[in-house]
């Protein structure tokens, strides 16, 4: 086999590389949204709906998220390769024309050297150790082809993968909300009283002043509960994925220090209570817009605000997971996630969730509760 045929059988024959990150977190991304589709066909048949519902809302979440970033990688490291190989397409280019010039040069030629058969014998000793370095860089170079080959083909095929994702995770949305709707197995700590609400929350002007009045908007007695949590004190989950990005007392885009942290979410994301707890209300209030307030326990109350949906009735007592409310927002368009003008740093998460913590109705860093982290 002539040293130019070695070279081009390497190149052609070299199996497929094994895959890469990127292709592979892509890959992943699509089979987590391939099993959220078939939770979403179980979550039918589920005795706890809500809960099966919830989980396949946040498995579609973490598929999409997952296959935007994976996307993102692809399109950035077909971009390199894609680069590096322009720039060795001269080099190949060259070392082809040189081989092809020595294939076609008849063998007695070949033999003949200007120094003799000493000189030709050292020339097939330099051919031949020439030959093994050849041959890897062009398994290498097929190795790189074989890999912008495997991302182009996983970008063409994500639209519809996508499209089936967002799809989904729509139809498990308005499922969840029907589900919520229909649940009559929760506890109910009291009976809220629509009149005493509307008349607390056209006299309260500040959230203090509300919080501090809720023990009023009931239509009877509020039962008594040994609920306690404090030894999870700093390690509850927040109740959305996101990225925080204003803690206790720092300034906010408006130039308002509160004393909550603000957490970046992803349009219509899902939000749950971090822990069991009782629904004390959940609607619009003051410039907040609407909000849900949870007692954990009593005395303690956690406060997220700026949703869109708000899930439940005040009075009841809630399952640790349970969705409260969904965050606002328009889900992307497929061109939006295929694009690839995202710098990967959550610029993605456009709504802001606000969380506050009162305790004895005095307001407390979140962190001292929440396992907050800058990375979301």
């Amino acid at each position: 086999m002539t040293l130019r045929a070695l070279l081009l059988a390497a190149l052609f024959a070299t199996p497929v590389h094994a895959q890469t990150d990127p292709s592979t977190a892509a890959l992943n991304a699509a089979r987590m949204l391939e099993e959220a589709s078939i939770a979403l066909t179980e979550a039918e048949s589920a005795r706890d709906r809500v809960r099966a519902l919830t989980e396949t809302v946040q498995a579609y979440e973490a598929g999409l998220t997952a296959m935007r970033d994976g996307l993102r990688r692809a399109a950035t490291r077909e971009a390199q390769l894609i680069a590096e190989l322009r720039t060795r397409e001269k080099e190949i280019a060259q070392l082809l024309g040189v081989l092809q010039t020595i294939e076609t040069t008849a063998p007695p030629v070949l033999i003949l050297h200007p120094s003799g058969p000493l000189g030709s014998a050292r020339a097939g000793m330099m051919l031949s150790e020439v030959t093994p370095g050849l041959n890897a860089r062009a398994q290498a170079l097929a190795r790189d082809l074989q890999e912008v080959q495997t991302l182009r083909l996983l970008q063409q095929s994500a639209a519809e993968t996508l499209t089936e994702g967002l799809t989904g995770v729509q139809t498990a949305r308005t499922e969840l909300s029907t589900a919520i709707a229909d649940r009559t197995d929760l506890p109910q700590r009291f009976i809220e009283d629509p009149i005493r609400t509307a008349i607390l929350i056209s006299s309260t002007e500040t959230l203090e002043g509300f919080a501090s009045g809720l023990s009023e908007i009931s239509e009877g007695e509020i039962t008594e509960t040994g609920a306690d949590i404090s030894n999870r004190k700093g390690q509850v989950p927040l109740p959305a994925q996101g990225v925080l990005l204003h803690r206790a007392g720092e300034t906010d885009a408006a130039g308002v220090k509160r004393p909550g942290v603000v957490l970046a979410t992803r349009p219509r994301a899902i939000v749950t209570s971090p822990t069991a707890a009782t629904i004390r209300y959940r609607g619009p209030l003051l410039d907040l817009g609407n909000l849900v307030i949870l007692e954990p326990q009593p005395g303690l109350l956690f406060v997220f605000s700026g949703l869109q949906e708000v899930y439940g009735d005040a009075g009841q007592v809630i399952p640790e997971g349970t969705p409260v409310g969904l965050m606002p927002g328009e889900t992307p368009e497929i061109g939006a996630i295929l694009s690839t003008s995202g710098d990967g740093t959550g610029t993605d998460r456009s709504e802001t969730l606000y969380i506050e913590v009162r305790q004895d109705n005095s307001p407390v860093d979140p962190e001292s509760w929440f396992r907050t982290s800058k990375d979301g």
